[in-house]
């Protein structure tokens, strides 16, 4: 299993957080969810940090068995139209810089 991770480096405008998780939750998680092959989107607004670090307003994981079909999913509709909304809701709400990170997953368990 592979994660692919967005990491939104930065800020939320003041005074737009609520309204900029409203928009992430109602017109990205509905797009997120139809990336074909994916077997889990996770959706983390941060919450916290130690002092100095950076802030990640939110952290997007799509989980996929492999790079073949993470491949596929980056090449389809659904994320074609997910891309030009995350556009509107960044030029709204955010002051930062999209980073992805294509992670191989070892589950552990407790």
């Amino acid at each position: 299993m592979i994660t692919r991770f967005a990491l939104f480096e930065g800020a939320v405008k003041p005074g737009q957080t609520a309204a900029f998780r409203a928009a992430v939750q109602d017109r990205l998680v509905p797009l997120w969810t139809q990336f074909p092959g994916n077997s889990d989107v996770r959706v983390m607004f941060g919450e916290d940090r130690d002092e100095g670090a950076p802030e990640f307003p939110l952290i997007l994981a799509i989980t996929y068995p492999d790079i073949a079909t993470m491949t596929a999913a980056l090449d389809s509709p659904a994320r074609h139209q997910s891309k030009d909304v995350t556009g509107e809701i960044v030029a709204t709400y955010f002051d930062g810089r999209i980073h992805h990170h294509v992670t191989q997953m070892h589950d552990y368990a407790a």
